[in-house]
């Protein structure tokens, strides 16, 4: 990918993990997977796949999940890629920052405001607190305080508990001890993929100005699962600037969804709630900590207005993907100027 003004010991740094941790069995699935669904030779693919790594910072999953394959040389320099994303998270999020969305009581008590949910934190509340948030909250969410995708949060029914002290130290013992109420999700949302609190990805930067600009929207859907993330099923899709949907539906995988698999729901069709307010929530929370300027938010749509789930400063990547919206461009050009990289 072009990317001038971005660190040359960046790109070296990124082919040098490539090399120590390539995995050859890995990458010729992807090549073979990506050439066979274009219709593609796969050893040209293989070939394009390894070289576009070496010179132009493309993940192998960037390459098959974004359509590499079938994209011009013009095009391809549209998209953001994961270790640009990475580049950008290290140029412009001030190190002694971005601890406050490492731990996510640390966050919570920082965003509180922002979350429209009550929690508790159990390395200071005992049983009898557990009880009386559960007895408000019967079905809750347990966390534990450092994790990323989706991994180590349960969802916990309570309406059959008696033992208090034996759930309280259940939860500590697996290490969740953050526990929230479960977010209601917008009626819109609950249609299309119940049973999970679908999140809204909105990537932001805090312009030399101090104004903030959203450079990427994209709706994730679970599958009733406690986690929206692909690992428990879940897939996503791109959103233009006004909350519609770019498309179909897609997953790290490079499957493609016209419709939610439990509900038949045309994802092409979805329209993110309250987009003016989703707006208005990401502005003011891009602010608490200025100085981590690119961030990769996580909100969830409810009928009383979006509400925050998280923030990542390592923000991420979710790109268009073209055979899913027909559109032949990324998000960089925004980034760019967004950015004035």
């Amino acid at each position: 990918m072009a990317s001038s003004g971005l660190a040359l010991n960046d790109r070296l740094r990124f082919l040098w993990q490539r090399a120590r941790g390539f995995d050859v069995a890995s990458v010729t699935e992807r090549a073979r997977k990506t050439a066979r669904i274009h219709g593609k030779s796969y050893p040209l693919v293989l070939v394009d796949m390894l070289w576009s790594a070496a010179r132009h910072r493309v993940g192998f999953n960037d390459y098959m999940e974004f359509d590499f394959a079938i994209l011009t040389r013009a095009e391809r320099a549209t998209w953001v890629t994961s270790p640009l994303a990475l580049e950008l998270s290290k140029r412009y999020d001030d190190p002694a920052y971005v601890h406050h969305f490492h731990h996510k009581t640390d966050f919570n008590r920082l965003f509180d405001r922002y979350l429209g949910r009550e929690w508790l934190d159990l390395e200071t509340a005992g049983p009898d607190e557990l009880r009386a948030f559960a007895q408000r909250h019967p079905v809750l969410i347990g966390k534990e305080p450092v994790s990323k995708s989706g991994f180590g949060v349960s969802r916990y029914d309570t309406t059959e508990v008696t033992d208090w002290a034996a759930l309280h130290a259940e939860l500590v013992q697996r290490g969740q001890t953050l526990v929230e109420e479960r977010i209601e999700q917008h009626p819109t949302l609950e249609a299309i993929a119940p049973g999970t609190a679908n999140t809204t990805r909105v990537t932001t930067f805090v312009k030399d100005d101090g104004t903030v600009e959203i450079v990427n929207m994209a709706q994730k859907f679970g599958r009733g699962k406690v986690s929206d993330q692909g690992a428990f099923g879940g897939f996503y899709t791109a959103l233009h600037e006004d909350g519609r949907a770019m498309g179909m539906g897609y997953d790290i995988h490079g499957e493609l969804y016209a419709t939610h698999p439990d509900t038949g729901a045309t994802i092409a069709d979805f329209q993110l709630p309250d987009m003016d307010a989703v707006r208005a929530l990401i502005t003011e929370v891009a602010l608490v900590v200025p100085q981590v300027r690119y961030v990769g938010w996580d909100i969830v749509a409810t009928a009383k207005g979006p509400v925050l789930v998280e923030g990542n400063w390592g923000a991420g990547v979710f790109e268009n993907k073209p055979t899913a919206t027909g559109i032949r461009h990324g998000h960089l050009p925004r980034y760019r100027a967004a950015m004035g990289f």
